[in-house]
């Protein structure tokens, strides 16, 4: 099967969380031997930002961690017909222009036989309705939803007929432990300051227990105004800047604890959804602690991570792993054992896979086997 996904951003992760699990998928899809074309813009934000901030090397090495991904930069006068031409399946994220969107669609109207499916992880359907309204997809198969609740809103709105459930995963590829690095942080986070949709929970969750516990903490993230850098400083964190997705792995094997602290329209108005960074640390084999959010799907058992429902409820699960190494072990390994059983990219690639034949009526390959406890 050729697929052809059109992304923002592949080479590029620059404030863009969901690289890790678009690469991912691409991935697997190869290793399952389907031919995969990612288009992505050569000037989106992504790619301008990070090399701005120097990561121009850093994308040139994208290519070769997926070598088997046809990866494709386009400018305004893309040839649609030539991008989609042979294409089994044509997926959308929803990043992607408007116009491309209702242009793709229009193939798929006048009769082109690949599946068409919109792809959403992100909150803009709550918070900003008005922009995903811009988008036709009359004519598109489905949409997936990185979450029910969103899954839904798509189907009360009738901006689509059909949506499927599909949540993020972790490439295990990639995130995976690396018992040979030796843990010099206490704590460490990934995650972007952005626009005041987590500042809050931010000085809760990190700052205030970090500070007070004197923890050798950590930071990596990109938009970090002025203002929070200075409270990062003045609690004793190490901000560290960007990133790149594919560093992360390190970053937490160099941590003997890390924290999930989701953004507020998420945990608030998108409830069952977690950030991928639940999916990266249990990948990568490091004890989490979670700042508030309703796991609804039940996509976690509650011995693969603790909660931290404020301030003080965050310090006293810090301080447990980091006195308890058993119970820090036991915690991780139940995390890493749930990803391979439940969560890797391969799975989600065979969910698509799933997806993609009840669209047209058939039935996936029984030789390619249950993608439920499939190898990691």
């Amino acid at each position: 099967m050729k697929c052809v996904l059109f992304y923002h951003a592949f080479t590029s992760c620059w404030n863009n969380g969901n690289a890790h699990f678009l690469r991912g998928v691409a991935r697997e899809l190869c290793n399952l031997d389907h031919e995969v074309v990612v288009y992505e813009p050569a000037d989106g934000w992504s790619r301008l930002n990070a090399i701005s901030e120097g990561g121009e090397d850093v994308l040139h090495e994208i290519p070769s961690l997926f070598p088997r991904v046809s990866i494709r930069s386009y400018q305004a006068n893309l040839d649609i017909d030539e991008a989609v031409y042979g294409a089994d399946l044509v997926m959308v994220h929803e990043w992607t222009p408007p116009e491309l969107v209702a242009q793709i669609g229009m193939r798929r109207r006048r009769g082109a036989s690949f599946v068409l499916l919109f792809h959403d992880t992100h909150h803009r359907a709550v918070t900003a309705p008005e922009e995903l309204g811009r988008f036709d997809l009359d004519d598109f198969d489905g949409v997936l939803a990185f979450g029910e609740v969103l899954r839904q809103i798509y189907l009360k709105l009738g901006w689509a007929n059909r949506a499927f459930t599909w949540h993020e995963a972790a490439d295990t590829a990639l995130y995976r432990p690396l018992p040979h690095v030796r843990p010099t942080d206490d704590l460490v986070w990934i995650g972007n300051w952005g626009d005041d949709e987590r500042s809050t929970e931010l000085r809760e969750f990190l700052v205030e227990p970090a500070r007070t516990l004197m923890l050798r903490a950590a930071v990596h993230g990109v938009r970090y105004p002025q203002q929070a850098l200075d409270e990062l400083a003045a609690a004793g964190i190490d901000y560290r800047g960007w990133l790149p997705a594919h560093m992360a792995p390190e970053a937490f094997a160099r941590a003997r604890t890390t924290i999930h602290v989701p953004r507020r329209p998420y945990a608030r108005a998108l409830p069952g959804i977690p950030t991928i960074r639940m999916f990266e640390a249990m990948a990568c084999g490091i004890p989490i602690v979670s700042a508030p959010w309703e796991d609804c799907e039940a996509l976690f058992t509650d011995d693969c991570y603790l909660r931290g429902g404020n301030a003080e409820e965050m310090k006293r699960a810090l301080l447990l792993l980091l006195n308890d190494r058993e119970f820090a072990s036991a915690t991780a390994v139940n995390g890493l054992r749930l990803i391979h059983e439940r969560h890797s990219c391969r799975h989600r690639a065979f969910e698509l896979l799933d997806i993609v034949a009840q669209l047209r009526g058939t039935v996936r390959d029984a030789a390619l086997g249950d993608y439920q406890g499939v190898p990691a």
